[in-house]
């Protein structure tokens, strides 16, 4: 028998359309945004624009902040070094409010199709990589890949 799945997607060189289009035809339920600051340059993909996308398609939008990568991991990240970053958010993840949070969403992956979304393409590049293998490690993995912009 199959354990259970979690989906994750990044939205680097995304568009809103292109990421809502592969969540939905995945059959997403939960977008659970684990960015630690729900902003972002890239236009509709800020909190508030970003939940009102996912509620236009159906998808239900959750912020964990207390799952996303502090301040010196992102540093670390954009440096390139995952060693660094993988340390970093290894500590974060001990942290009772993030164990609170992984808590939450291990219980809403296991009754809801959920996508973990972040910045990263590649989602062996994203903390969203390490915080499933630490929170679900019994799932299943799919990295969905944003439709390219029209």
């Amino acid at each position: 028998m199959a354990g259970p799945t979690i989906w994750t997607i990044g939205y680097e060189q995304a568009t809103v359309a292109g990421v809502m289009a592969a969540l939905s035809r995945a059959g997403v339920e939960v977008l659970a945004d684990v960015r630690a600051l729900p902003l972002s340059r890239r236009p509709g993909f800020s909190k508030t624009a970003l939940a009102g996308a996912a509620k236009e398609a159906g998808i239900e939008y959750r912020h964990f902040k207390e799952l996303g990568t502090p301040a010196d991991g992102r540093a670390a990240a954009r440096r390139g070094d995952h060693t660094a970053l993988s340390a970093i958010y290894a500590a974060q993840l001990e942290l009772p409010e993030a164990m609170a949070a992984g808590a939450v969403l291990a219980g809403l992956a296991c009754e809801r199709k959920v996508a973990l979304l972040c910045y990263e393409r590649a989602a062996a590049e994203c903390h969203r990589t390490l915080l499933r293998e630490a929170v679900l490690p019994g799932f299943e993995a799919v990295d969905l890949l944003p439709d390219d912009p029209a």
